[in-house]
């Protein structure tokens, strides 16, 4: 497509080419076909493309024609993670337990995404079961998609259960990408694979139809090239409606009153105006069809730099930079620690033990295939194909043996987790009259090795997580030519300050840039 990087391209900038006819929604989806086609044999992220995206396209481009877009979503190319249930294609959260037959309907957010008039490109790649499955297990690798490579160097691990959206985005497969997370699975591999990963305010977005690991923490959310194109289709996934816990809302197509609501610190948390196609003007004013045009200060902006020094000193080196960065852009960073990381440590998973076996027979219960967990257990013993990366269901095995969740000892778990992971949060924004606090998202990717299993304690998406408070990973850096993002957290629904933030660090950070697809790198720190 002449003039159009696929790399650097923003859905506003594709919407205004559409608008003025020297693009069609069909020649875009062709584009990433082909991509797809020449890239996905390297990295192994998409696992079927859906055999309808063409004519969806082609439906688009009739809208197009006669002006009856549906919003800014369409006719742009989205992959969806193989754990969000799709009625054309199969979904199998990467078990063959679940490949067989298709699910009978939608999920709520594919059925939000087709109405916006999204071309649905695929679905891609997952850790399977969405990494709790195993004690050791080894991320991006699923029993029917087979591994995932990290784009930047292929013998290193794309990062948590959203490994292959976060893979094809990085290789411009497609224009966004549908992850989900319980705690990091939309974080990390976007820190990983140098590309925006939001995960949004729990219960932001339906879950309904989407492989389940607890209800408490689950969400789905965006991935993209670039904090506009995630924000986006956040307005499209959560219905248009950023809800914030004052009850105020603000439907997309709507101005957001100044200073609505606050953010801590009496920070506006609003999204601003939107643009023409309904797409939030993040910063300053509005450029063509919406478009953020990073005209927004730092200025006056205060952030927590969590600094990890357990992810090693490159990867601190790397955080030092981007706060002299954000502070030359006018912002204030000040080192900050949350508090009760330890004891949230150990209460998550034994409580998630509870939460998973109540969901995931819930779930099981509305496919085809193993009713319920003891079932799923079963069909993994005696499937070989199941352990040819790695052979164990350890988590498994504990969930089918965890209290109930009506039980008293698993409800002071989660209720003593909920309370010190929203402390922990809003007490070091409230305590520092902080906008967000920062943190980086991951270390530098490792090696994949079925053998050893991963090695990703990254304990930054953890309060956020736990909370249900909103996440966002920007690309900070490199570290032996590796992508390291900066993750940055604020609180409960503020997810249209963080977007709005998180677009104008993006911005004064620039530190993307395309993978080269490295066979491999040695151990040393160049960047």
């Amino acid at each position: 497509m002449p003039g159009v990087d696929l790399d650097t391209v923003t859905i506003p900038e594709l919407q205004d080419r559409m608008a003025h006819g020297s693009l069609t929604p069909s020649a875009l989806t062709t584009a990433y076909l082909r991509r797809i086609k020449a890239i996905n044999p390297k990295i192994h992220a998409v696992l079927r493309t859906d055999p309808t995206a063409l004519r969806q396209a082609a439906a688009s481009d009739a809208r197009h024609r006669h002006g009856g877009t549906l919003g800014p979503l369409d006719g742009i190319p989205v992959l969806l993670k193989d754990n969000v249930n799709t009625r054309d294609m199969p979904t199998t959260a990467g078990s063959w337990a679940l490949a067989g037959i298709r699910p009978d309907t939608d999920a709520p957010l594919v059925t939000r995404l087709r109405d916006a008039g999204a071309v649905i490109l695929g679905k891609t790649n997952l850790s399977e079961w969405a990494n709790f499955r195993a004690a050791k297990p080894t991320s991006g690798w699923s029993a029917v998609g087979g591994q995932t490579h990290n784009p930047y160097v292929l013998d290193r691990n794309p990062c948590g259960s959203s490994s292959g959206s976060a893979a094809a985005l990085a290789a411009s497969l497609s224009q966004v990408a549908i992850g989900t997370e319980t705690d990091g699975s939309i974080v990390c591999p976007a820190g990983t694979n140098g590309v925006v990963g939001h995960k949004p305010s729990h219960g932001l977005v339906s879950q309904a139809g989407v492989v389940p690991i607890s209800a408490e923490q689950d969400t789905a959310g965006p991935m993209a090239r670039n904090v506009t194109d995630a924000a986006l289709t956040l307005s499209v996934l959560s219905g248009g409606d950023v809800s914030h816990p004052d009850g105020t809302s603000f439907p997309a197509g709507t101005l957001h009153p100044a200073g609505g609501t606050s953010l801590p610190g009496g920070r506006p948390g609003t999204l601003g105006p939107v643009g023409p196609l309904g797409s939030p003007a993040l910063l300053g004013s509005p450029g063509p069809l919406g478009e953020p045009t990073h005209r927004g200060s730092l200025r006056g902006k205060r952030i927590g730099l969590w600094r990890l020094p357990s992810l090693g000193p490159e990867v601190d080196a790397v955080m030092t930079r981007t706060a002299e960065k954000l502070r030359t852009a006018g912002a204030e960073v000040v080192e900050v620690t949350p508090p009760y990381q330890q004891r949230l440590a150990e209460l998550e998973f034994p409580a998630l033990y509870s939460e998973f076996h109540r969901d995931i027979d819930a779930y099981l219960a509305t496919r085809h295939g193993p009713r319920n967990l003891a079932a799923l257990i079963d069909f993994h013993r005696t499937h070989a194909e199941e352990g040819t990366c790695f052979a164990g269901q350890e988590l498994f095995e504990r969930a089918l043996v965890a209290p109930p969740t009506t039980d008293p000892a698993y409800r002071a778990k989660r209720a003593e987790l909920k309370d010190l992971s929203r402390r922990s949060m809003d007490e070091t924004l409230n305590a520092h009259h902080l906008d967000a606090i920062a943190a980086p998202t991951n270390p530098p990717a490792w090696t994949t090795d079925c053998a050893r299993g991963d090695n990703d304690v990254i304990p930054s998406s953890t309060p956020a997580a736990v909370a249900g408070y909103p996440s966002l990973s920007v690309p900070a850096g490199f570290v032996n030519k590796l992508p390291v993002g900066l993750l940055l957290m604020a609180g409960d629904h503020q997810d249209a300050g963080l977007l709005s933030l998180g677009a104008m660090v993006q911005h004064r950070l620039d530190a993307w840039r395309a993978p080269g697809y490295l066979q491999s790198v040695g151990p040393d720190a160049s960047r």
